[in-house]
């Protein structure tokens, strides 16, 4: 890692107003005319256009009565110009068009493409240049009606009508992801000098098929539009794993203390365990209720085994709290919570070990759920802590519903970060993962193939062997993360989106690993490129 921010090298992901306010430095303090950006941005649409073979059919270009749609005409111009059947088709008043907008309007109408009536064509390309990144109310009217009529006619069509949104897919809210009352779906989305938050959060994500970037000349660094908020790659994320010296030994790697396990749940601590040791800790110690110490020896063979408790106990209990933070001599982190169950006196351990522990801890599960409704507590915590809650977890900490959480998962990730003073790792579709101050990372990789029981006690120990391993909470959180979805990812390429089990990943996790150092190593100065993963 080179000695610049890290995060220099990653995809930064903008909101609304964080645009707006890179374009206005750009115009403002660089003198760069409006005009030129949006004639600028007008020639990358039409390029990509160029690109997709079914152009040749004809291209219906739909244009609103913004900048979004000053875009538009100005990319009509351009594929006009190619020699390509070229219509425009203007949602809303002429009259509203203004500004740089009015100039391309003017422009295309002096070229003969004044805007007519709806035309559904049987094939060919649609360029959706509705709205961008300055819709910030439910779609309605007119509007409603051309999108879903798009949607309808994209369906119907079969691959013969190919659809490319300029910025955002229409509908797409930039700051969320959430659909503002009917959205687009395109077959790719050409978003403007940086990619929007809304493309990396679901359904936004969804929505906008293969992003690609378009780079105009706009500002990426402002006063006052410092992004706070990236995707990472390959390359990026394998330059953040912890090195593997060559002289390096089982004690270099460091110690993962995990407390796990219950009757009924010893497979989740088990998970965690090997988990641990595939992520590469060098020495991982189970901590589990005496009862289950034979079973759980013979499930995570290669981890040592620290019963607690009376020989029949089958959960942990308030009074075990003092042995397990005896052993926090020579553990580096400890993960807690990967099926501790929830019975009063199994919480009330939870609760001390977690606030006593005086080095970093992972926090998830049940050991989440003792903190339900007072998350604040964890501030006491004098060491760096990481949660990792999924939706459902995160709703009871917060005190709202998971839909809620999901309407904004940034928002949400930020706000329970800020109230516990804890790197949070909100898992789901598009795992979020952020800091106290702000600072988040939206992963990329994961999808529906990780949707099955242990896939999270797995991250729990991924992220703890991080810990261990010396990086700071921020970046083993959102590392852990990426290193999972990823070796689901590769897991996911070979045999479908269904059927992984937890344990499958547990046998991927050290190819994934070195897949990302390989990525890495070939990548060694990241620069922006012209795909946004």
């Amino acid at each position: 890692m080179d000695a610049r921010d890290p995060l220099e090298a990653d995809w930064p992901l903008v909101s609304a107003a964080e645009m707006r306010s890179l374009d206005r430095f750009t115009i403002e303090q660089w003198g760069v005319p409006g005009d030129l950006l949006m004639e600028s941005a007008g020639r990358a649409v039409a390029a990509a256009v160029l690109e997709d073979s079914r152009a040749r059919a004809g291209v219906l270009v739909l244009c609103g009565s913004g900048n979004n749609g000053g875009d538009g005409f100005a990319a009509a111009r351009h594929l006009a110009q190619q020699g390509l059947p070229v219509e425009i088709h203007l949602v809303g008043d002429a009259s509203r068009v203004a500004g740089d907008a009015r100039l391309q309007l003017e422009r295309a109408r002096a070229q003969g493409l004044d805007p007519g009536a709806w035309r559904a064509p049987e094939a060919g390309v649609v360029v959706d240049a509705l709205f961008g990144t300055g819709l910030s109310r439910e779609v309605s009217g007119d509007a409603r009606r051309a999108i879903e009529s798009l949607r309808a006619l994209r369906s119907s069509r079969a691959g013969a009508l190919g659809v490319i949104s300029v910025d955002l897919p229409s509908g797409i809210c930039a700051d969320t992801g959430r659909v503002l009352g009917a959205a687009v779906a395109a077959d790719r989305t050409i978003s403007i000098e940086l990619p929007k938050l809304g493309l990396a959060l679901e359904p936004g994500r969804g929505l906008a098929g293969r992003c690609q970037i378009a780079r105009i000349g706009i500002a990426h660094r402002a006063p006052d539009a410092e992004a706070r908020a990236w995707s990472w790659t390959p390359a990026s994320a394998g330059r953040r794993l912890p090195p593997r010296p060559a002289v390096g030994h089982k004690g270099s790697f460091g110690h993962v203390l995990l407390a796990a396990g219950s009757e009924g749940k010893s497979g989740a601590a088990a998970l965690a365990a090997t988990a641990a040791g595939r992520a590469g800790a060098g020495l991982v110690t189970l901590a589990c209720p005496a009862a289950l110490r034979e079973v759980l020896a013979a499930r995570s063979s290669e981890s040592m085994t620290a019963p607690l408790g009376a020989r029949d106990a089958r959960h942990f209990a308030a009074q075990d709290a003092a042995a397990l933070l005896a052993l926090a001599e020579g553990r580096d982190v400890l993960g807690l919570g990967p099926g501790l169950g929830r019975e009063a006196t199994t919480s009330a351990f939870a609760r001390e070990v977690a606030l006593a522990w005086p080095r970093a801890l992972a926090l998830d599960a049940d050991g989440l759920f003792a903190f339900a409704r007072e998350p604040e507590r964890l501030r006491a915590r004098g060491a760096p802590t990481v949660l990792t809650p999924h939706p459902g977890e995160a709703a009871l900490l917060l005190c709202r519903s998971a839909a809620e959480l999901n309407a904004d998962r940034l928002g949400a990730a930020r706000e329970l970060a800020q109230r516990t003073g804890a790197v949070v790792v909100l898992k789901g579709a598009a795992t979020v993962t952020a800091e106290p101050q702000g600072r988040a990372v939206v992963n990329p990789t994961g999808g529906p193939a990780l949707g099955s029981g242990g896939t999270g006690d797995v991250l729990l120990g991924i992220v703890t062997a991080l810990l261990g391993q010396g990086l700071d909470a921020f970046v083993a959180a959102a590392l852990g993360a990426y290193l999972h979805g990823y070796a689901g990812d590769r897991i996911s390429l070979r045999q479908g989106s269904s059927g992984l089990l937890a344990g499958d990943l547990l046998l991927e996790l050290p190819g994934a690993t070195q897949a990302l150092r390989e990525a890495a190593a070939l990548v060694p100065e990241l620069s922006l490129a012209r795909r946004f993963p």
